[in-house]
């Protein structure tokens, strides 16, 4: 079994922009051949799940260094780590979907249907690794690695016509650069929360995309700035809840297609206890967003304090 990396990009408080973005981006995906054959069976789940991840925060990372780093040289790795991460998508749907919902709920709900709606879900689940030993065993997944990694070497990124301001920016210090991302970040989750409407199922759905380019942000730069961990800890519950949220949509939608195949009445019945018993849990949840959020609100970023920058 592959081990679970904590440990953030080793970034430092003396490195260019371009040598920090350098070394978020192949600190992950050297990660990635190491998932590989975790992520061609469902019995270690955290394959699938470690691959997204990945794929998410070096997307993340192009994003979080928009200013320095040109749009139209990183949208075609941006646009095919979404296509690769979208291959995994439904197995990691199925796996949550498996163990942590069904499990959950296991011994609690006494409705019929329970054995019937597992089997349905493992059939397809094994139809959706199938999907994603075809992506590891695929050319186009191939062609990413053998060209990401070169484009890595070269810096591609900063290779042509770049202009004056970005190509300064690339050569700046990452302290300062990376004291307005995170600025920047924290602007656009207080923008989207402060007013939210937390019946809005879109309103609420962007505010978890935000707060998870601020985690990622925050790890990006944690080895720069002491207690941003202590930071990101008072988003924790936040968000707890909107993944709850998530969960809830996602397994609807997952539930309504595997019934619409079967004509297995018990399962349906179970599934829709199952949606049930989650979506109570996120409503007695969102109770205390107001807590979660104003938790948040009045955590003190440690970015602008000098005596946080790590040497």
């Amino acid at each position: 079994m592959s081990k679970i990396s904590k440990i953030p990009a080793p970034v430092h408080s003396r490195q260019t922009v371009n040598e920090a973005f350098t070394t978020i981006l192949k600190h992950n995906f050297d990660y990635l051949p190491q998932w590989e054959d975790a992520a061609r069976s469902w019995q270690d789940i955290e394959g699938v799940h470690q691959m997204r991840v990945i794929f998410r925060r070096m997307r993340s990372a192009t994003a979080t260094f928009r200013s320095a780093v040109p749009k139209e040289s990183t949208s075609y790795w941006a646009d095919e780590m979404r296509w690769l991460a979208g291959q995994l998508g439904e197995a990691r749907d199925l796996d949550v979907f498996i163990d942590e919902a069904l499990g959950a709920v296991r011994g609690k709900l006494k409705l019929p249907g329970a054995e019937e709606l597992l089997t349905l879900a493992e059939s397809r689940r094994a139809e959706s690794y199938e999907k994603v030993r075809s992506m590891l065993d695929g050319e186009r997944y191939a062609q990413f690695k053998d060209g990401f990694s070169a484009w890595l070497t070269d810096s591609g990124w900063a290779v042509g016509e770049t202009g004056k301001k970005k190509r300064a920016r690339l050569n700046s210090d990452i302290v300062p650069f990376a004291r307005k991302a995170l600025d920047k970040q924290e602007r656009q989750v207080l923008s989207h929360g402060a007013h939210v409407d937390v019946n809005s199922a879109s309103e609420m759905h962007q505010l978890r995309i935000e707060c998870k380019k601020m985690r990622y942000a925050a790890e990006f730069f944690s080895p720069i700035f002491s207690g941003l961990d202590l930071f990101m800890g008072h988003m924790r519950g936040l968000q707890d809840l909107l993944g709850v949220m998530n969960d809830v949509a996602v397994m609807g939608v997952l539930l309504e297609d595997l019934i619409a195949g079967s004509p297995n009445h018990q399962a349906a019945e179970y599934a829709g206890g199952v949606v049930g018993w989650r979506t109570r849990e996120y409503y007695e949840l969102l109770q205390s967003f107001d807590d979660r959020w104003n938790e948040f609100v009045q955590a003190k970023n440690p970015w602008w304090k000098k005596s946080a920058i790590i040497k």
